[in-house]
């Protein structure tokens, strides 16, 4: 049986990451290219998914909580890493992103090759 404090903490934790989950989907609708897009959706799915795991972990028994750790750890080594090989993939396919001032540094670093 959890105490009334930690049934707060959960349900405030799986509330903040229900929001910053939506916040990323807002981002993924809202933003101009597949780059943006898929920055939004990993940084903020990360973001919500460990949130809310925490509150899951928060609400449980140990035994759960040691588990969520372990997905919690799956997901901090997967996302990023994820997102990086799409990105990869995506820039190598010939999809171009919306540059700025800054300018595209992979094609920089190609015309000097």
């Amino acid at each position: 049986m959890t105490s009334p404090l930690l049934a707060w903490l959960a349900s405030f934790l799986v509330l903040a990451g229900a929001l910053v989950s939506l916040l990323g989907a807002i981002g993924v609708v809202r933003l101009p290219d597949s780059y943006s897009r898929m920055h939004a959706a990993s940084k903020t799915g990360l973001l919500g998914a460990t949130l809310i795991l925490a509150g899951v972990a928060a609400a449980s028994n140990a035994e759960v909580a040691l588990e969520v750790l372990l997905g919690v750890l799956v997901l901090l080594a997967s996302a990023p890493l994820a997102a990086h090989v799409l990105s990869r993939a995506a820039y190598r396919a010939g999809i171009k992103p919306q540059c700025g001032s800054l300018g595209d540094a992979l094609q920089q670093d190609r015309d000097k090759d």
